[in-house]
């Protein structure tokens, strides 16, 4: 398995899809990477030699922020969000959706499994 920017990429799968492996590489950084590296997106990642490895690992070090430093900046910028306590930083504290979808149904990805809530008593219950 070759290891570029401290990840295992698979072997058996064309390069252009093993490099979004990587966090913070999809499939247009992907092919981007390898057309500045002059790597064709046909070959697979077992099949790279080691010059190809390095020229890619060197565009990626060069361009792109990429897996831990990435990472962190992701988790600064929610933090600093969180302290002005913008709307936005509220949402993520609360552990609700940030971007305007509906809370009423659905959500249940951020709000995470239902948590139910006894029903009010009625009327007549509380007469007798």
């Amino acid at each position: 398995m070759p290891r570029i920017a401290g990840v295992d990429i698979p072997n058996d799968k064309r390069i252009v899809i093993s490099l979004t492996y990587i966090y913070g590489v999809g499939g247009h950084h992907s092919e981007a990477i390898l057309k500045e590296a002059g790597i064709e997106h046909d070959v697979r990642a077992k099949n790279l030699t080691e010059d190809e490895i390095s020229r890619i690992a060197a565009v990626i070090d060069r361009n792109y922020i990429v897996e831990g430093q990435l990472r962190r900046q992701v988790n600064q910028n929610v933090a600093r969000l969180r302290d002005i306590q913008c709307y936005r930083g509220v949402r993520h504290r609360r552990g609700l959706p940030v971007r305007g979808q509906r809370t009423r149904t659905n959500a249940r990805t951020r709000k995470g499994p239902k948590k139910t809530v006894a029903g009010k008593k009625g009327v007549k219950e509380l007469r007798s």
